[in-house]
């Protein structure tokens, strides 16, 4: 894992996940969420200009602010991804063929998972963060059965589908290391101030869970 990549997340342990960006929206949308405390953001590859929204978010946030891709589903994408701008991959799925790619493009990368088969395969193939998706299929039982056999010092653990403000507590309790939040933070209906009040209300729930 990058060490920019791995202080930002250490700072505040949320993805946003901006999934239906439009480019014109990228760098206010970006504000927003600066303003409001989250330093990893990540644009779904399918989103249409997903490639031109994060060359323009990169362009509008301050160091330190990670900007990466979601939803990689190719080697392709992954060269598409990085000469954008992208500082990090999140997959939904874990791929051999992507988890190369993405390891010679030196890249973190964030495959999801849901069994202990998967998630130890994802370490051994170069895995950063383990995405648990979707999250709410998995439950908090499900994360603190998994904990029983996967130690935390192999990968961080984020639980990404379905986690909002009021469910981030027994996630922690359950042993998740972050989150990735989609629904609950953007929408392409939101505009900027929803954005923006949502993304704190979702980091001030953070600190709090972790003990902040």
């Amino acid at each position: 894992m990058t060490a920019l990549f791995s202080e930002a997340l250490a700072e505040v342990p949320v993805v946003a996940v901006l999934r239906g960006l439009e480019p014109a929206r990228a760098a206010g949308v970006a504000g927003a969420l600066v303003r409001a405390g989250v330093r990893v953001m990540e644009v779904t590859l399918n989103s249409e200009g997903a490639l031109d929204s994060i060359r323009r978010m990169r362009t509008a946030v301050p160091d330190g602010i990670i900007v990466g891709a979601g939803t990689v589903l190719r080697p392709a994408d992954v060269t598409d991804a990085k000469a954008a701008g992208a500082a990090f991959l999140v997959m939904p799925n874990l791929d051999p063929a992507v988890m190369a790619a993405g390891v010679e493009a030196g890249l973190p990368l964030m495959p999801g998972v849901m069994t202990p088969s998967e998630a130890f395969a994802a370490v051994a193939m170069g895995a950063s963060v383990l995405k648990l998706f979707p999250a709410e299929v998995v439950g908090p039982a499900g994360l603190k059965a998994l904990r029983a056999v996967l130690p935390r010092r192999m990968a961080p653990v984020y639980a990404v589908g379905g986690v909002d403000v009021h469910t981030m507590a027994s996630w922690v309790e359950a042993g998740a290391d972050g989150f990735g939040i989609g629904g609950s933070l953007f929408k392409s209906g939101f505009d900027d101030e929803e954005v923006f009040v949502r993304a704190r209300a979702l980091v001030e729930a953070c600190k709090t869970a972790f003990g902040k």
